[in-house]
């Protein structure tokens, strides 16, 4: 039976109970498509994959046809449960227990985009959904995975349709602590870094024949991780360098390894972009091989360059149909990790701003019934506030 379309709660019970476990669909991309289909939106379903990724399925949903297009961007896949004995509910029971809703993915994020959807509902029962311009949807089953055939594979699509977006709502759950605390106005870069450190393999009782990669595996460490790169700029935090591997290739006490091998991420501000990072990186790689004679390999991945959407006419929609709410003034933050608003903001000016993010990914991950109800009307007035502008 297909939830009442302006009812945020039931909305997102409804998708709590699809278990879209990264990369299962799980019906939950499904479910979005009936339910915008029935309000009017024209539907583009479609799946994604490469070589040795899974298949992703996605979502493409737009009302109106003419005049700006204001999306909102959200993903429908979750992370595992993990112990289900450990949830004080079944963790896809969607059951509402002391005013919240509990279950995966009630925060992070099918919460929001049950608000969303509801928002546009209440728009379309009420005739208020403008004349001259567009509300869509595009929603991914890719987030919490590899984020290889989501979002950002839609986006090429839009562009082959000549099909622009003017602006974009991304639903991810940004407040610590109360609705209303942050809109994210940007995130830091993200670039990981392999390093191969080589040395000779030999017996430990005669390392003067032998060359042993790990003492200079720690000095290239140190270059790195205790140089910070910057002290912060005006919207952003600085940027940070954290080792988080450290591996050799070897079982044998008596063995001096061939090679030593760290992986090290770093989140980076404004200041930067990828390759003025990625050449920081190298400086301080070469810089510890000449101090130590150490031959070495760098490999760098990652797909989120740093963006910030400066306040202006956007952010102020969104500030004011907040405030107009909940009677906070959010802050606008640049925190925490990656979203696909990386992929978003090479497109149009993005932003972010959903749910509290306090149970995200854990055990009884839950929801307030009032936040979602809050919610779905601070998005009602941003849809309003911003074709009014």
């Amino acid at each position: 039976m297909r939830p009442n379309p302006t009812d945020p709660i039931a909305l997102t019970q409804a998708l709590i109970r699809c278990e879209s476990v990264t990369p299962a669909e799980g019906g939950a991309i499904t479910l979005v498509e009936d339910i915008l289909t029935s309000l009017g939106f024209a539907c583009h379903r479609m799946m994604f994959s490469e070589p040795g990724t899974p298949d992703i399925e996605n979502l493409y949903a737009r009302l109106g046809a003419t005049g700006a297009n204001l999306c909102f961007a959200g993903h429908t896949d979750v992370v595992p449960a993990g112990d289900a004995k450990a949830w004080s509910v079944p963790p896809f029971s969607g059951d509402v227990h002391v005013g919240q809703v509990w279950g995966r993915g009630a925060a992070d994020m099918k919460g929001s985009i049950a608000c969303f959807i509801a928002a546009a509902a209440r728009h379309v029962t009420a005739g208020t959904v403008p004349k001259d311009g567009s509300i869509s949807l595009l929603i991914t089953g890719d987030e919490e995975g590899p984020s290889i055939n989501g979002t950002m594979k839609v986006l090429d699509w839009l562009k082959a349709r000549r099909e622009t977006l003017d602006a974009c709502l991304v639903g991810e759950p940004t407040n610590p602590k109360t609705l209303g605390d942050e809109i994210k106005i940007g995130r830091r870069g993200s670039v990981t870094c392999e390093l191969v450190v080589f040395g000779i393999q030999g017996h430990a009782a005669y390392p003067a024949k032998a060359d042993n990669p790990i003492p200079k595996l720690a000095h290239f460490i140190e270059r790195l991780a205790h140089a910070p790169p910057d002290t912060g700029t005006e919207n952003f935090e600085a940027s940070n360098c954290q080792v988080t591997v450290i591996s050799v290739p070897n079982t044998a006490a008596n063995v001096i390894p061939a090679e030593a091998r760290a992986t090290f991420n770093i989140r980076y501000n404004d200041l930067w972009r990828r390759p003025s990072i990625e050449d920081w990186v190298r400086l301080k790689c070469d810089a510890a091989a000449n101090r130590t004679g150490a031959r070495y390999e760098l490999r760098f991945s990652g797909t989120g360059d740093v963006f910030l959407t400066k306040p202006g006419p956007l952010v102020n929609t969104l500030v004011a149909a907040i405030t107009d709410v909940t009677g906070r003034a959010p802050r606008l933050t640049t925190g925490g990790g990656t979203s696909d608003a990386r992929f978003i903001k090479d497109h149009c000016p993005v932003i972010e701003f959903g749910l509290v993010n306090e149970t995200i990914h854990k055990v009884d991950e839950r929801v307030a019934t009032a936040d979602l109800e809050a919610l779905t009307e601070i998005y009602g007035r941003f849809i309003a506030g911003y074709f009014a502008r």
